[in-house]
């Protein structure tokens, strides 16, 4: 089944994958950007595919209802309450410290609609949960997607955020571009 995905991928769909996951790290979040279209979506679950790596998702409770809630579940999803950041982050941080092994994916724009900045609670999880972040950029015009290695946070927030908006710079998304990440 995975040369299927490799060859829809990278044959048909004329993607490619820079870089990989870290295989040695059992603990981190995978920040994925530009999210400007439902393809990402896609694009993710054949590029976790290709990879062979287990990796969760975070996406909005709505989606999670009957019956793609199924469909969503089955995939890795996690349900989350948007409205509640703060809760989330401290349930996400008590999931990581209890698992053996945790990777998720966080889209941090929140939405495939362009927004003016990014949400934070993937940084906070990993700051508070001590776990490196792997930046996957999404670049529609060069038709790649590429993985950082693991980067972990300073808890300065100028500096972290300077290193996380330049990685991203460059990535143009289907839609539009990543919106910054803006740290108080």
């Amino acid at each position: 089944m995975r040369n299927l995905y490799k060859f829809i991928f990278f044959k048909i769909f004329g993607w490619s994958i820079s870089g990989d996951v870290p295989r040695n790290i059992n603990k981190f979040i995978i920040i994925v950007a530009p999210h400007s279209s439902s393809i990402d979506f896609f694009v993710g679950l054949f590029v976790r595919s290709i990879l062979k790596f287990n990796c969760g998702f975070l996406a909005k409770k709505e989606l999670f209802n009957f019956p793609f809630g199924i469909l969503f579940r089955a995939l890795g999803g996690y349900p989350v309450d948007r409205k509640s950041s703060n809760k989330l982050v401290d349930q996400v941080v008590t999931i990581v410290k209890k698992e053996e092994r945790f990777a998720v994916a966080i889209a941090p724009e929140g939405t495939r609609k362009p927004v003016k900045k990014w949400k934070t609670g993937f940084y906070y999880i990993a700051l508070q949960a001590n776990i490196p972040l792997v930046m996957a950029s999404f670049d529609y015009e060069r038709k790649n997607v590429k993985f950082s290695e693991p980067f972990y946070l300073t808890g300065i927030t100028i500096t972290d955020a300077k290193a996380i908006n330049d990685y991203f710079k460059n990535t143009n998304g289907k839609n539009h571009n990543a919106a910054p990440l803006v740290l108080e």
